[in-house]
């Protein structure tokens, strides 16, 4: 399953640093950091882009093999999957 699909759209650079400071707010805030989130709740954030329970896999996926790549701590590896696949139902919507 190839997840390009979603990051296909011309983008420019403020947009993609935008996006990447929203996606780091997001999960520092989460984590109980000190950052505040101020973008939208997931759902909205992702309606529309038809994501299905097999690009989240594929994301899941991708987000292993970048877990093993930086090698986070069996602990901290934990947390942020289980974080992450808690955020499934919001995010899937086919």
């Amino acid at each position: 399953m190839l997840l390009s699909r979603f990051w296909t759209s011309p983008r420019s650079v403020d947009t993609l640093n935008r996006e990447r400071q929203l996606a780091v707010d997001f999960i520092a805030a989460a984590a109980g950091g000190p950052t505040i989130y101020l973008g939208r709740d997931m759902k909205l954030s992702h309606a529309g882009m038809g994501i299905t329970k097999a690009d989240y896999a594929a994301f899941m996926r991708c987000l292993s093999v970048t877990l093993d790549t930086f090698k986070v701590p069996e602990a901290e590896r934990s947390e942020v999957v289980a974080f992450t696949a808690s955020l499934e139902s919001e995010i899937v919507e086919a």
